[in-house]
């Protein structure tokens, strides 16, 4: 039926023949055929291990600890914005994720070239509240590779990279929950892959950052157990729930100027009306079109962008080291 189907198409050449031997063949039989014809198949040549991603070899695995008492121990991840395909230039969210404080950053960028890749890293920058200790990638080649490693290293003073265990998501698992929590909830599994929803969504990441680090608490895991019944069981008990930017001022990790700077913008900050404005953004960001077929993007209308609703003086983050 299937090979009629698609033979009244024109997808396949079909006669009376070939339809009976379709009818009869095994799965096992196709898997035979296949493996032959796969044979005859080009391939391309493969690194040998000392050839592949030397990069990423360099740099340790490790897992930041749950009760990590210093700020500045950053996971990093990659949310793509595909659509139900992942062909073509598609937006990408760029998270970063304070184990400590849940201190969440996010931003837009178009593509994964190191260009926008470097330039969502500087937005983050002076943004943050905190010097950054260590960046926590998953194995991703859009993190390590030569050019990002080497942009890190010159930016940061001193600055740790580490990376996850192939396959163990759990290594970076604060920031694979915001990813969760703070990015597709919010917009779903849709595309978008324009220069107008890039600009749009890092408006929303700019209201986020506000909302979610000075309004939002969050509870952070003070002890592990296990039950006292004898099951291996694990008893986990949480601390009082605070905002994260109220866990940095607790942890006495922001300088006194950028703290009274940060509460002037929570203090005039409307928390109701910023959750208003993140929704009816998000509206906006749905109602725009994605490309036509064949219709090019310039991301260099992407890059250095000033932020709508944060004042400069906010801007001159903590974590930028000037090179």
């Amino acid at each position: 039926m299937a090979g009629e189907h698609l033979g009244a198409h024109g997808e396949l050449n079909v006669t009376p023949a070939l339809l009976s031997q379709l009818a009869q063949i095994s799965v096992s039989t196709v898997q035979r055929r296949l493996a032959y014809i796969r044979q005859d198949e080009p391939r391309l040549p493969r690194k040998g291990p000392r050839e592949a991603n030397q990069v990423k070899r360099e740099i340790p695995m490790r897992r930041i600890p749950w009760d990590e008492q210093e700020p500045g121990h950053f996971e990093v991840d990659l949310v793509h914005h595909g659509g139900e395909t992942v062909s073509g230039h598609y937006v990408h969210t760029l998270q970063m994720v304070d184990v400590l404080s849940g201190w969440s950053e996010r931003v837009a960028v178009l593509g994964r070239s190191y260009l926008v890749m470097s330039d969502g890293f500087r937005r983050i920058e002076r943004r943050l509240p905190v010097p950054i200790v260590e960046i926590h990638p998953d194995n991703g080649g859009e993190f390590l590779n030569d050019h990002l490693v080497r942009y890190w290293r010159k930016r940061f003073e001193n600055v740790i990279l580490s990376r996850s265990r192939p396959y163990r998501k759990n290594d970076n698992r604060f920031v694979e929950q915001k990813n969760q929590t703070l990015v597709r909830a919010y917009l779903g599994s849709a595309r978008f892959d324009t220069v107008a929803q890039t600009i749009l969504l890092n408006q929303l990441y700019d209201q986020m950052w506000l909302y979610y680090n000075f309004f939002q608490p969050v509870m952070r895991l003070k002890e592990k157990e296990l039950s006292p019944d004898g099951a291996i069981r694990i008893r986990r008990k949480f601390d009082e729930a605070q905002t994260p930017y109220d866990r940095l001022c607790a942890a006495q990790a922001i300088p006194e100027v950028r703290k009274r700077q940060f509460d002037a913008l929570r203090q005039q900050t409307n928390p109701r009306q910023l959750r208003r404005s993140i929704y009816q953004t998000i509206d906006e960001l749905f109602a725009l079109p994605c490309s036509l077929p064949d219709e090019t993007q310039d991301v260099y209308l992407t890059l250095n962008l000033p932020s709508t609703i944060l004042p400069d003086a906010i801007l001159t983050g903590c974590g930028h080291v000037d090179s």
